[in-house]
């Protein structure tokens, strides 16, 4: 058994997901103290997680899903968003981007997470697509989480049957703000650091309204069936979401399935310091 001191960390991580950043209840210099927790910590937290899925299964995901089906998913996200030169760097990115979170991968995921938050939340995610406990009484259920340049989404994803809801959309459209221009050797422009420049109280908006838009995209044939579309959205939109509101989002969805480009509708809404006639004129296109 852990002494005291340590055990009541280990508890207290595996029901919040919080941590100690100087890890004081381990011995040692702060290097040491840091190899020690993230250890004990991680395998607490793969026990736990096994203790809780024993006897479950998720959702199978199916033969061949891999960077061709993610590319068919986020292209027209894509082309709708970048400039001609970059889009083939940012789609070789996010094809490979996806992890679906599994029984035979999970164990490894959470040892090799770099964040103990992250890790915790990828269990969590994990434990939902079983219908198993989650870890803690305020544990998130969530169906997909980014991270950098990895999307990691749940199985679940293979029986969702909202035709507006699709979660590795929703989670390769947070890669944007995730991810500097640079990593991708991508040239930073003045005032242009990420690959996409999105307010931070809008990233949930601009992920959802990428979500609904692109699920609209691909069952539209026409601009009429696109404004229609829209309409069914607005009317039907549901989002158990308190960071985003919902009235907002199928707005903005109704405004980019008016224009040719409703893409960049959604980014100059979504944009910090957006001038007050931008979408306007993008309306005008």
């Amino acid at each position: 058994m852990p002494p005291p001191a340590i055990a009541n960390e280990i508890e207290r991580y595996l029901r919040t997901g919080e941590t100690d950043p100087h890890h004081a209840a381990w011995t040692g210099d702060f290097l040491e103290r840091a190899v020690r927790a993230h250890d004990e910590l991680r395998a607490a937290l793969v026990c736990e997680v096994r203790r809780l899925a024993e006897g479950r299964c998720h959702q199978p995901v199916p033969n061949g899903v891999g960077p061709e089906f993610t590319r068919g998913k986020v292209e027209p996200m894509v082309r709708g968003l970048f400039p001609r030169a970059e889009q083939d760097i940012v789609l070789a990115t996010l094809e490979g981007s996806v992890v679906y979170v599994t029984s035979e991968n999970i164990e490894s995921l959470l040892l090799a997470s770099d964040f103990d938050r992250t890790a915790w939340d990828l269990a969590n995610l994990y434990l939902g697509s079983l219908g198993a406990a989650l870890l803690g009484k305020d544990a998130p259920s969530i169906v997909g989480l980014s991270e950098s340049t990895t999307c990691y989404v749940s199985p679940d994803y293979f029986a969702e049957d909202d035709p507006f809801a699709d979660f590795v959309v929703h989670e390769a459209a947070h890669i944007f703000h995730n991810c500097k221009r640079r990593t991708l050797g991508l040239r930073a422009k003045r005032g242009k650091e990420w690959l996409l420049d999105i307010a931070f109280r809008q990233r949930e908006t601009f992920a959802y309204a990428c979500e609904a838009f692109a699920c609209l995209l691909a069952r539209a044939r026409s601009p009429a069936e696109r404004r229609a579309l829209a309409k069914e959205y607005a009317a039907t939109v549901r989002l158990s979401d308190d960071r985003v509101d919902a009235a907002e989002v199928a707005h903005l969805v109704s405004e980019a399935a008016s224009v040719r480009n409703g893409w960049k509708v959604i980014l100059a809404s979504c944009a910090p310091s957006r001038r007050p006639h931008d979408r306007d004129l993008l309306s005008e296109r």
